[in-house]
């Protein structure tokens, strides 16, 4: 009994895992925050006046100052100084300042405001960075998106925090034991946050037929302050794990500048970065244009007013019914019982069926796109045990990389071929965007699990956040340049804005999106040459990359039972 009450905080199967609920329902929040404005392009340009670029622009602001003011890298000496609890805390109010810069900028009090005139007449010319090309401003952006961007950019830097923190928080609670399975699985419920905000912003947007764009942005600004209450509980149950186990936190282990060297001197540590930079930038910025490209792509009627598919209620309904999607998939993971286990997935299958239909007779590209992570969700735990028990976390790695390849080329080429087909069309999409999202859950499950296999623990919180600022770069590049080469591809729409022929609704619904999504296809193709170059690095230098991560005699006992049972 007694050795029973000494055990600390992280032996204990509840107690790691209440952790990393803790963690992950703060990043769920903070992913909502994260795409909110994603779904509702259209309505940003047919109510704001945001053209592709000025959207573009203001999305990249997210990791302007992660990237050129080195953001990130202090955060990660932050972190490695200070520890998880401290740094956490940081992350939570950095976000909730910025979204509500970000709330400001979108609502009726700032629209003709003296602050709205002083943003049209001031940020059209930053010496440097205009010469350099990467101003996150330029002459002709609507005050709004500027002001915007400037929420963003502070959102930003705390939502890359709290990835580096939470990342670190993992490790540290399950280090030894199921780690893969642990960052697989807060991801895949952070991804749900995609989900939520595809299916609610443009609900909050349009209630009661009245388009106000920054009620989309309330709810994820009310969302934040959850997540910073999510981070407040783990601090205390963090603490309480070092006064369990007597141990310092991360702060009392002295960072050195010179530490870095030991990060940058690796291949592998490079090759993991570049991979990351490549996959994330395939993804994330596309997610910021993915529902308009079906709107663009799908052949869309609206429900007739007053039916019960263009009310509010089905929204709520076929949010339920993903939940259900996702919560059966995940626990068919976990369960001995087989006759539970395929229950479950019976359950989350039919429900799935049921959600895509809803879908379709709702017409809705955003709740299309919002299938994005329930596929993610079912295998992800399945992708990270077995990378926890069996390994081959490099190869997974080249899997995804083809899978992203497949998917948006058929995006680019198959899908525009299906428009005229209202059912045709749709299934496309659906089953394009499962593949994509089970594609991005290979990621979490086998690439972040493998940094600690390529430094020492010390630095850990330093090697996460240059992986995450050179991730910053793409996550910066990338929406603009998709904002350009849309623009620049599409010269026949901007002529037609510019001579009033076409309505902002019409123009933003009549985009060819192919060479966008040709460019985002090329940095798949990257990744998989990178991800064989990643084997035979890990074959030369011994990473163990592609070794399981669960290594002691206690947990190869454990595996042993559970496949006996």
């Amino acid at each position: 009994m007694t050795n029973q009450i000494s055990r600390p905080l992280n032996e204990k199967s509840w107690a790691r895992w209440t952790a990393l609920g803790l963690l992950a329902f703060a990043m769920f929040c903070s992913y909502i925050f994260m795409d909110v404005l994603s779904p509702i392009k259209d309505l940003l340009q047919s109510t704001k006046g945001w053209d592709s670029t000025a959207f573009g622009t203001m999305q990249g602001s997210e990791t302007f100052l992660n990237v050129f003011i080195f953001f990130l890298i202090f955060a990660g000496i932050i972190l490695d100084k200070m520890g998880v609890r401290f740094t956490a805390l940081l992350s939570g109010a950095v976000m909730l300042v910025g979204a509500v810069i970000n709330w400001y900028a979108l609502t009726d009090m700032f629209t003709g405001s003296s602050l709205e005139v002083w943003f049209n007449e001031h940020l059209n010319y930053i010496p440097v960075f205009d010469e350099l090309g990467i101003s996150p401003f330029y002459e002709g952006m609507p005050a709004s998106a500027k002001l915007s961007a400037v929420g963003f950019m502070i959102f930003g830097c705390g939502v890359e925090m709290a990835g580096i923190t939470v990342s670190r928080g993992i490790v540290k609670w399950f280090k030894g034991k199921e780690m893969a399975l642990a960052m697989g699985s807060e991801m895949a419920l952070a991804r749900l946050g995609v989900a939520t905000c595809m299916i609610f912003s443009p609900m909050f947007a349009e209630m009661g037929g009245d388009v106000q764009v920054s009620r989309s942005v309330a709810f994820g600004v009310v969302l934040l302050m959850i997540a910073l209450i999510m981070f407040v509980v783990y601090f205390f149950m963090d603490r309480k794990l070092d006064r369990q186990t007597h141990a310092e936190e991360e702060k009392d282990d002295p960072f050195r500048i010179k530490d870095l060297g030991k990060i940058l001197t690796s291949s592998g540590f490079w090759i993991v970065a570049l991979l990351c930079v490549l996959y994330y930038s395939a993804i994330f910025p596309f997610q910021k244009y993915a529902v308009n490209m079906l709107q663009c792509n799908l052949t869309l009627t609206a429900p007739e007013e007053g039916s019960f598919w263009a009310g509010d209620a089905v929204t709520v309904i076929q949010y339920v019914i993903m939940i259900v999607v996702a919560a059966a998939a995940f626990a068919s993971n976990f369960s001995k019982n087989t006759t539970v286990r395929y229950s479950s997935l019976f359950i989350a299958i039919a429900a799935l069926i049921v959600y895509c239909f809803m879908g379709y007779m709702r017409q809705s590209a955003g709740a299309i796109f919002a299938v994005f992570p329930l596929l993610a969700v079912g295998i992800t735990p399945i992708l990270g045990k077995y990378v926890d028990y069996k390994g081959k976390a490099a190869s997974m790695l080249v899997l995804g990389a083809i899978l992203l390849i497949i998917c948006h080329l058929t995006f680019a080429f198959i899908l525009p071929m299906c428009k005229g087909s209202a059912v045709g069309g749709v299934i496309v999409a659906y089953l394009t965007i499962l593949v994509l999202g089970a594609s991005f859950s290979l990621v979490p499950a086998s690439l972040w699990p493998s940094v600690p296999k390529l430094v020492d623990a010390k630095i850990i919180g330093s090697a996460y956040a240059l992986i995450f600022w050179i991730q910053n770069i793409g996550l910066w590049l990338f929406p603009l340049l998709i904002g350009k080469v849309l623009d620049s591809t599409n010269s026949d729409i901007t002529q037609a804005l510019a001579a009033g022929t076409i309505s902002p609704a019409e123009a933003s619904e009549s985009y060819d999106y192919t060479w966008p999504l040709v460019m985002l296809a090329c940095l798949g193709v990257a990744a998989l040459i990178l991800g064989f170059v990643l084997k035979a690095v890990d074959r030369k230098k011994h990473y163990g990359l592609e070794l399981p991560n669960v290594q002691s005699p206690a947990s190869l006992e454990a595996e042993a039972e559970a496949a006996e049972e």
